[in-house]
């Protein structure tokens, strides 16, 4: 696709067109850019789970509790519900592209400060930068991708961006693990800075200047705030919170499930936990092509075979061999709902994908804090089998509202009035 053809939004938001940059021509490729764009999201992927891996060393060798320790990913995660939807608001004439690089830049200090800190509390505020960084980069990413991509691949284009994540989920912690034992955690953390540089560098080099969207899509405060007014995509927002909440409902106590199956050793919760990682990515592999061609069908598929996982995990019915099986489907089911999400927002509301992605981003934020939290309340109350056929519910429930949403009862054009206020 030529980076300088102009892209036509369906809602009347205009020609949005290709910026030509003076000096430097985009790539007619969109590949390279987005490829640099999953790299980005591996980086600062990789950076929010390594405390994860490292809390014992980070709270022995500062002389703090590991529950205190901990909240280090409580504060990235923090600062991401509210830089989700508004840092591209905040700097709606930047480039997107030196934005995105100004994203990776915060995350390259963020990562230095905390190799050298000497205080909790320092770190607490390196992690809250991180959250930013990571928020504000997940955010904008899918939103580039659905410009850069042509109209037929933006689920497949979406899928190569998003496929850091499930990456890093898969080697963050147990490479953090083995390099936290083998050098200390400072060292890892100055690892986790110089992919980020890397990372820095290859979106520089590879992503074309994108200016920002015009007209219904131009970002800024007033388009954040008509987004919400949307119905379609108000209601999506509501199927991503269930989705999310009933996986994270269900993951956060993975290891009580786990430990609750009649003689199952830590080596066999360790395989569980492996085909779970890498069957995400494998899911997100798929998701991509699928939502391309069949995305009402992806829509309610990957929502129903992550609720048959969750639940052949937690039923412990017959061999071992079955509850791999079910992990795997879980795994493989997650690993493609974020790009199957940002294939609805591509398809349904074209002209909201970057106040959408931001604000798709805040609500996985949210659902993951509320999810552990009412996810606790039903271990503790009801037990662990409860909580997993909560969340299995909650997953069917959320595919089933994106569905519907996607309908042409709620796809109606939005108001005169909220296009006015956009």
């Amino acid at each position: 696709m030529n980076s300088d053809t102009p892209v036509t939004t369906r809602r009347g938001a205009g020609r949005i067109p290709r910026p030509r940059s003076s000096g430097r021509t985009a790539p007619r490729s969109p590949w390279p850019a987005v490829v640099a764009l999953g790299v980005g999201v591996f980086a600062l992927v990789t950076a929010e789970f390594l405390p994860a891996s490292l809390l014992p060393r980070i709270a022995a060798d500062l002389g703090i509790s590991e529950g205190l320790a901990g909240q280090a990913v409580t504060a990235t995660a923090l600062a991401g519900i509210v830089a989700a939807p508004t840092v591209g608001a905040l700097f709606p004439r930047a480039d997107r592209r030196r934005l995105l690089a100004a994203l990776l830049a915060a995350a390259v200090v963020s990562n230095a400060l905390v190799a050298l800190s000497g205080a909790f509390w320092t770190i607490l505020l390196a992690r809250l930068l991180l959250g930013v960084a990571l928020a504000g980069f997940w955010g904008l990413a899918p939103a580039v991708t659905a410009r850069l991509a042509p109209p037929d691949k933006v689920g497949r284009a979406v899928m190569v961006s998003n496929a850091g994540m499930p990456l890093a989920t898969v080697t963050a912690v147990p490479v953090g693990t083995f390099l936290g034992e083998a050098w200390g955690w400072r060292p890892v953390f100055w690892l986790a800075t110089a992919i980020t540089v890397v990372a820095l560098v290859v979106v520089w080099f590879a992503v074309p200047r994108v200016a920002p969207a015009e007209g219904a899509a131009a970002p800024g405060l007033s388009s954040l705030v008509g987004a919400l007014r949307s119905k379609v995509l108000v209601a999506g927002l509501v199927g991503v919170g269930f989705l999310a909440g009933g996986h994270f409902t269900a993951f956060t106590y993975v290891r009580p499930a786990l430990q609750r199956l009649p003689e199952v050793s830590t080596g066999q919760i360790a395989t569980v936990l492996t085909v779970l990682g890498v069957a995400s990515v494998l899911g997100n592999l798929a998701a991509g092509p699928t939502a391309d061609r069949r995305l009402p069908l992806a829509l309610v598929l990957w929502p129903a075979l992550l609720a048959v996982g969750v639940v052949g995990v937690v039923a412990g019915v017959g061999p071992f061999a079955v509850v791999v099986v079910a992990a795997a489907l879980w795994g493989f089911a997650f690993g493609g709902i974020p790009t199957i999400v940002i294939s609805w927002l591509a398809r349904t509301v074209p002209d909201r994908v970057e106040q959408g992605a931001g604000l798709t981003t805040s609500m996985f934020q949210v659902a993951i804090a509320v999810a552990a939290g009412v996810g606790g309340l039903l271990v503790d109350g009801a037990g662990v089998t409860t909580a997993y056929a909560v969340g299995a519910v909650a997953a069917i429930l959320g595919g089933t509202v994106l569905r519907a949403s996607s309908s042409p009862r709620f796809a109606a054009r939005p108001s005169s009035r909220s296009s006015s206020d956009s």
